[in-house]
Parts: structure tokens; C-alpha cells; sequence
């Protein structure tokens, strides 16, 4: 196995072992609700507290990516992730649960602009793609995460996390010092000054844009997928994390054959495509049909919101070669207030109009995003795809 395979397999490993105790947080939603006794509006704004966490960490994600390097930060996220995600299942009022969100929120921010920076770079360097396939295997490990919580249903919420987490963090810091070392990843580098807002390039604006929709989408899913379940199932039912389970699945798989669509219909016409389906998904959920049609919608919004964020990263990354953790660091603040903040907003209408209301907020974004996806056209001559997976 030649180098550059090698790279790319790990690469796609640690993008799956990274969201796996992300996933059972998400299933364990509805308990962690349940347990503290929060209304959804409450819950919603307890929510706020991860992208509280996440924005202002964002903005200094370049900054420490360039002093220490995505391998060796890789290395310590992966065990922090085991310890950190136990904070918001062991909440016991509203405020904790807040504030644990802050928390979680801030280290999943520096981890995933590592993650993504490492793969744009390796993109770039080695005249491949993978992104949709790495955030394919992300949403893989989503749904391997959402899986493990129904059948550890004895434990407690916590020690659920950790016998998820602990694993994944010894595994994951294994592979993350095994990637290779390719150029700018070199710890200590000196950090470029942050660029002023009338400095950055326009394309960054626009790309930023188009992927909000997606993101909010994406958002909503996986915050609400579960309680949406759990409200239409008899009050005795114990397998509403299998919406988290189809959504993730489906999110899975657009990942996986987004690279190879890319390729074959062009970048514009799958992100208009993916929107598409992602519109019809929520219709299905936020109209008044059978409980059958729900799990439609968690399918067609998987698949929909699938390739957005990873076609936007790889943007990003191939705006210049000295800017790429800013550059994915600034997208991922504008799409994080979709994927963060809008699930909150989406819950504080649910409270007063119904789940089914607040989830049709997204139909206008979605419709939005879908005229805006011309600003994700490539802007460099399309490169041949890793023969690798």
C-alpha cells in the first residue's frame, strides 16, 4: 500500500471515530429532556450553549491549528472528546446543562477544523478527492454512535458515553499520530495575522452562504430527528433514536457516492440536487401524513443536507494555500449558526406551534440555498479521484 492510500484510509478512520460519542449524545437527547424534566422550549435554549461553545473557539481554531499542527491536536482531541462528552449527560438542571453544552461546544469546534483542514490539504497536496467521503464517514460513525445507546440501554447515560468514548479516544490518538505529515502541518509555524473582514476573498462569502441551508438543516435533524420520533410513537416506545439512526444513515450515504456525483454531474447540479431532496424530506415531516412518511423525511433530509458541507469545505480549502484553517474556520462559523443556533429558534416555535411548524421554518432556507449553489461552481480544473476507497 503506497503512502498517499495509506493517508487516505486513516483519514477516513479518524473521521469516523471522531463523532461516535457525538452520536449517542444525540440519541440520548430525549432522555437527558426526560430525566431533567425540561419543556422543548427549555431544552431549546440549553441547547444554545453549544454554539456559544463553538463560535467564539472557531475564531481561534487557525491560530492553534498552526502551532501545533492537525496531527498532534487530533491526538489530544480524541481523548479530551471521551472526558467532555459526559458533561451534558450528567447534567441536572437547565443551567448545567448549558453550560456543559459551552463546553462540549468549544472542543468540538477546534476538532472538526482540524479534521477538515487535514483534509483539504490533503486534497490539495496530493491531487485527490475525498471530502464527501470523509464527511461520509463521519455521519457513518453518527449513526454507529446512535446505534450503541439502545443496545447499552442499561447503564447510565454517562457511563454509556464512556464506554464509547474511551475506546474511540485511544484508537483515535493512535491513528491521528499515524497520519502523515504533509506540508504546513508542521507544529510551531508562525501564525499569519488575522486577516480583516474587507481583506477576505468574496468567493468565501458567497460559499459560506451556500451551504448555510444545509447546515441548518442538518442541525434541526439531528437535535429534533429524535424528539420528533418520540412525540409520534405510543408513550411506551423505546426506539425513538432510530430517527437519528435513518437520518445519519442516509447522511452516510450521500457522503459516500457525493464525491462520484460531483465528478459526474458537477458541483453545482448535486448541491441543487441534494437541497432538492432535503426540501422534500421536511415536507414530509412537517405535513399532516402517516407516521409512515416520517421515515421518508429523516431519509430524503440525510441524503439532502449530505454534500453540502463537504463540497463548501473543499472550497474553501482551494481559496489559497496559506489561509486554509481561517478559510475553513470562517465557513464553519457561518454554517455553524445554521447548524446551532437554528435548531434552538426551531424549537421555541415547536413549543408554541408544534414540531411540524417550527421543522417548516426550513423550507424557505432550503429554497434559498438551492438558488444560491451556483457560488459552489469549482474554481480550479477538476482533479482525478483517490482510487483509494
Amino acid at each position: 500500500m503506497d503512502q498517499t492510500r495509506r493517508t487516505i484510509l486513516l483519514t477516513f478512520l479518524v473521521f469516523a471515530l471522531e463523532p461516535l460519542p457525538f452520536g449517542a449524545w444525540l440519541a440520548q437527547i430525549p432522555d437527558v429532556k426526560d430525566a431533567i424534566g425540561l419543556s422543548k422550549a427549555e431544552l431549546a435554549i440549553a441547547l444554545i450553549g453549544l454554539p456559544i461553545g463553538v463560535l467564539p473557539a472557531l475564531q481561534f481554531a487557525g491560530a492553534i491549528l498552526s502551532r501545533f499542527g492537525p496531527r498532534r491536536l487530533l491526538a489530544v482531541a480524541f481523548p479530551a472528546h471521551a472526558l467532555v462528552v459526559c458533561l451534558p449527560l450528567l447534567a441536572f438542571s437547565q443551567i448545567s446543562l448549558f453550560f456543559a453544552l459551552i463546553a462540549y461546544g468549544a472542543l468540538i469546534a477546534v476538532f472538526l477544523t482540524a479534521l477538515n483542514v487535514y483534509a483539504g490539504r490533503l486534497e490539495k497536496q496530493r491531487d485527490v478527492v475525498i471530502m464527501n467521503r470523509a464527511h461520509g464517514f463521519w455521519a457513518l460513525g453518527v449513526m454507529v454512535g446512535s446505534i450503541v445507546v439502545p443496545i447499552l440501554s442499561g447503564p447510565p447515560p454517562f457511563a454509556v458515553a464512556l464506554i464509547v468514548g474511551i475506546p474511540v479516544g485511544v484508537v483515535g490518538c493512535w491513528c491521528a499520530l499515524r497520519l502523515e505529515r504533509l506540508v504546513g502541518d508542521e507544529p510551531g509555524r508562525p501564525v499569519l495575522p488575522r486577516r480583516r473582514l474587507r481583506n477576505l476573498p468574496v468567493p468565501l462569502a458567497l460559499i459560506s452562504v451556500a451551504t448555510l441551508a444545509a447546515s441548518m438543516t442538518e442541525g434541526a435533524m439531528a437535535d429534533w430527528s429524535a424528539v420528533y420520533l418520540a412525540e409520534r410513537l405510543p408513550p411506551e416506545a423505546t426506539h425513538a433514536g432510530l430517527a437519528v439512526t435513518i437520518y445519519s444513515g442516509f447522511l452516510a450515504l450521500g457522503r459516500f457516492i457525493g464525491d462520484y456525483g460531483k465528478r459526474r454531474i458537477g458541483t453545482v447540479a448535486l448541491a441543487r440536487l441534494a437541497l432538492g431532496l432535503a426540501l422534500v424530506g421536511i415536507l414530509c415531516l412537517a405535513l399532516p401524513l402517516s407516521l409512515e412518511w416520517a421515515y421518508v423525511g429523516f431519509a430524503f433530509a440525510g441524503l439532502g443536507v449530505s454534500v453540502g458541507f463537504p463540497i463548501g469545505v473543499s472550497a474553501a480549502a482551494a481559496l489559497d494555500d496559506s489561509h486554509e484553517g481561517e478559510n475553513i474556520a470562517i465557513l464553519s462559523s457561518v454554517t455553524t449558526i445554521g447548524f446551532l443556533v437554528g435548531p434552538p429558534l426551531i424549537g421555541l416555535v415547536a413549543d408554541r406551534a408544534g414540531l411540524n411548524i417550527g421543522l417548516a421554518m426550513l423550507i424557505p432556507v432550503l429554497a434559498l440555498g438551492i438558488v444560491c449553489a451556483g457560488s459552489l461552481a469549482p474554481r480550479v480544473a477538476p482533479v482525478r479521484m483517490a482510487d483509494s476507497a
